[in-house]
């Protein structure tokens, strides 16, 4: 097929903070050296920001680099961290205040902010396309273009009005062929491409493999009266605890009498009965989370997974042609719960080695290694370095006395103690079988604190078109009804946070597999946590998906 195709000197794929600050550090140069490189960026959200879920509690450091005068320049960054509290909940009913001086030095949060990462995104793509980059939100990158020696060439966007069986619709518009002399992978984590990417180069030789965990969030309206701007509460143990999983809490109070909650439940859990999902809506029952919520109204519901294996999971992330940055390689540090500025800087170091190769070396396509110094030279590498052992201590020793050695590592030792411990298990391949494991019944929702999937999807505005096929693929169309259900209970119909997965009866009484695609917030979990690792997340038509407002 004959598609149409654009040149550019730099493609960015995904708008998120990783994208958009290497979109604006290139573009900086260009304008400080005067060698102008050009610069797309292709988002597969409505418009950028739509696809932005994190808690979030912001780092500055990284923005400060960026734009040291963000403040005159309007960045969103309203609510000032004033506090900050710990709880590790004992029961449904009791918890313990953990006094500051025991808590890792990574989750002390003096001079950051409570923000809406949607937002901030939002305006660092205001300030890149000032500078002259390109931004085209809608266009969803459907997969990879190759040259003939190997190298990345770049990205097919997909096709729009494809219907469900295959056959072109009236809308039907081809995708476009969008080439560059090097290409940014910065969709997030588990990005489908990356995945690609990671497998075609086998970039993962040699590494622990990704861990991650599914983080679901609200956004409440509350009294005013409960409202403490600026307020940051964190907390572990119950309730995943009381099921053996691993995980944190969190609840931050934002500006405009609103405060943002959110469960993360690490997907190395292993009974296939537990619903991240429910865990949350027994969380907000919590006394010391309920007070805030009583009488007061959800507007938005979204989630999202994070990649959370540090510095031991982290693949290579040079190739030719292309470089892996901020969460579609894994750059968050799950010590500090934040990865938003080290996505940034991740960016912001690629832009700089993209912008040298290409207008002092005259490089295209060739692998750049230098990259790699870069990255272990800045902070960014250092900071991970230093809190590499977190997550593995977590996951051996449990979220309490996992908590307590990061103390004696980090806030004692600096991150200085001479080993690294491994964390070799991937996820999906953590589930017992259900006839070996508790069955957990979920108490019904209230309507008032806690609610159904159905309810909670459609405060996300998520929508896709109908009449498409299906971006939640199977390998094997039977293993889930075959393996899945005897096996694990399948265990899709519990872990996906927005009702896309049911195992329905067909008309003679069969079980049958479901997928309700529509139900989809993207947020990736299917793909990581199946067991079988059947299940293949592909893009949608662009525009799909959540429409987060200000998550």
């Amino acid at each position: 097929m004959e598609r149409e195709s654009m040149e550019f000197d730099v493609l960015i794929v995904g708008a998120g903070p990783a994208g958009l600050a290497a979109a604006c550090r290139i573009r900086q140069l260009s304008e400080s050296t005067g060698k102008d490189i050009s610069v797309c960026v292709v988002e597969k959200g409505s418009e950028v920001g739509a696809h932005i879920l994190s808690g979030a509690v912001f780092e500055p450091s990284a923005l400060n680099e960026l734009f040291p005068d963000w403040k005159e320049k309007g960045a969103p960054l309203n609510t000032p961290v004033t506090g900050d509290d710990i709880y590790y909940m004992t029961s449904a009913e009791k918890a313990i205040k953990v006094p500051g001086f025991a808590v890792p030095k990574t989750m002390h949060n003096e001079g950051n902010y409570i923000i809406s990462l949607g937002n901030l995104c939002r305006w660092l793509a205001e300030q890149a396309e000032g500078m002259g980059a390109e931004i085209y939100p809608g266009f969803a990158a459907s997969d990879v273009l190759y040259h003939e020696d190997g190298s990345v060439k770049g990205i097919i966007t997909g096709d729009m009005g494809i219907a469900e069986d295959g056959s072109q619709k009236d809308s039907y518009m081809p995708g476009m062929e969008l080439h560059a002399k090097y290409t940014l992978f910065a969709e997030g984590c588990r990005g489908h491409l990356g995945k690609r990417l990671m497998e075609k180069f086998n970039l993962n030789e040699g590494r622990d493999p990704q861990h991650y965990g599914i983080g679901i969030k609200e956004l409440w309206k509350i009294n005013p009266e409960k409202h403490k701007e600026g307020l940051v509460q964190h907390a572990t143990g119950w309730p995943l605890a009381e099921n053996g999983a691993f995980g944190g809490s969190f609840l931050y109070h934002i500006e405009d009498n609103q405060v943002s909650i959110g469960l993360i439940t690490d997907l190395c859990y292993d009974n296939p009965w537990l619903s991240p999902f429910e865990e949350f809506q027994r969380f907000k029952q919590h006394p010391v989370v309920k007070q805030y919520l009583d009488g007061g109204e959800r507007i938005s519901y979204g989630a999202r997974a994070i990649a959370k294996g540090g510095l031991q999971s982290l693949p290579k992330m040079t190739f030719p042609g292309g470089l892996l940055i901020g969460c579609d390689a894994g750059t968050l540090n799950f010590a500090k719960i934040k990865g938003s500025h080290t996505a940034m800087k991740s960016g912001m170091i690629a832009a700089e080695v993209v912008h040298k190769a290409i207008t002092e070396e005259e490089k295209s396509g060739v692998e750049l290694t230098e990259y790699t110094a870069a990255f272990e030279s800045s902070w960014l590498y250092k900071e991970l370095h230093e809190q590499r052992n977190f997550g593995p201590a977590q996951h051996k020793y449990g979220n309490l006395v996992g908590s307590a050695y990061a103390f004696i590592d980090i806030n004692i030792f600096g991150g200085k103690l001479p080993w690294t411990m491994r964390d070799d298990h991937a996820d999906h391949a953590q589930m017992k079988l259900a006839s070996d494991c508790k069955k957990i019944e979920y108490p019904k929702p209230d309507n008032k604190i806690s609610f159904d999937r159905l309810t909670s999807v459609f405060l996300s505005n998520t929508n896709h078109e109908e009449d498409q096929p299906c971006h939640l693929t199977l390998k094997d169309p039977e293993l889930p009804i075959r393996e899945n259900l005897p096996k694990y209970a399948e265990p899709a119909q519990r872990y996906c946070p927005a009702g896309v997965y049911e195992v329905v009866e067909d008309d003679a009484g069969e079980p049958r597999f479901q997928i309700n695609g529509q139900n989809c917030v993207h947020c990736k979990t299917c793909d990581i946590k199946d067991p079988a690792q059947n299940i293949v997340w592909v893009t949608p038509e662009g525009l799909g998906g959540p429409n987060y407002p200000n998550m």
